[in-house]
């Protein structure tokens, strides 16, 4: 499929310099992206570790309080 537009995206001026800058620009994002994961303090993520299992306990809560208020 990319043998169709290869021709098309290598024609104009500076096509290698181009798709040499783009490449440069995709690995700078996500080492930014993984030295700022990096950075964070180590107590960071501790309030979102847990959260999926929070909300199953807050929905238990919440049914067995609803049964109670409908009795």
């Amino acid at each position: 499929m990319l043998k169709y537009y290869k021709e098309f995206f290598s024609e104009y001026d500076n096509a290698s310099l181009y798709q040499t800058l783009i490449l440069l620009a995709f690995i700078l994002f996500f080492v930014a992206v993984f030295y700022i994961v990096w950075k964070k303090p180590k107590g960071y993520y501790n309030e979102f570790e847990h959260a999926p299992l929070d909300l199953e306990k807050e929905e238990i809560v919440n049914e067995k309080n609803d049964k109670k208020t409908l009795k």
